[in-house]
């Protein structure tokens, strides 16, 4: 069934069925938009569903999506209504990404910028080698979240697993739960009324309405920065 568009909206919806549309059509639709407005119906855990968006276009995806959902996001913003695979959001430039459900392996990484928010749990990794996004995860965070982060925000306002933070650079984290033990050269650091502030405005821009006093900083002790043989044994 071809791709149908929904009038009388205040912008017209451009939808796809993925359970007769391939992937492949919506991509490249998303990618030189005829429309603002896309709806994506039976995802049934594709992958790489809205993946390479670089317009300011909205796009729902009414089900869980695969492996890379929304992958290099830059401008766009993509909502899916469930559950994401390993990858959702990784390499956003710019944008937004919501799940409403949990996330696997790997969300967010490698990001340059943008808003990726997780309304339910995400797995290990989260935020790896993220630099410059900002992650916002309404329950927890699986092992090694954060590692090698380089810039960038991630909240976390349930728990965070073993090595939270391992070789960490210069990006801040925010945890309301208990954390595991951190990774290397990661350490805890006072929370002052600017990362208050900052913390207040990613939680609003989440929709999430917890106090900002709940949550404990972590980030680089920077003993890492320069390999040195006395810290030999850190890394």
């Amino acid at each position: 069934m071809a791709a149908s568009v929904n009038d009388g909206l205040a912008d017209d919806t451009i939808t796809f069925d993925l359970a007769s549309d391939q992937v492949r059509a919506l991509n490249a639709e998303l990618h030189d938009p005829s429309g603002k407005v896309y709806e994506v119906l039976d995802p049934a855990g594709a992958h790489a569903v809205a993946a390479g968006i670089d317009r300011g276009i909205t796009v729902d995806v009414r089900g869980h999506a695969g492996y890379y959902a929304a992958g290099m996001n830059d401008g766009g913003t993509v909502t899916i209504h469930g559950n994401a695979g390993t990858g959702v959001a990784e390499n956003m430039m710019s944008g937004t990404v919501r799940v409403t459900g949990d996330a696997s392996q790997s969300a967010g990484a490698t990001a340059h910028g943008g808003l990726l928010v997780i309304g339910g749990s995400a797995s290990m990794r989260c935020g790896i080698s993220m630099k410059g996004v900002d992650i916002v995860v309404g329950g927890s965070v699986g092992s090694m979240s954060a590692f090698m982060a380089q810039a960038g925000r991630m909240v976390v306002c349930g728990d965070a697993g073993d090595g939270l933070g391992d070789s960490i650079y210069e990006a801040r984290l925010y945890v309301r739960g208990a954390v595991g033990a951190l990774g290397a050269d990661c350490v805890e650091k006072p929370m002052r009324d600017e990362h208050r502030a900052e913390l207040a405005e990613l939680l609003a821009a989440a929709d999430l309405d917890h106090d900002p006093g709940e949550f404990r900083r972590y980030g680089s002790a920077r003993r890492l920065y320069h390999f040195t043989s006395e810290h030999s044994g850190s890394y």
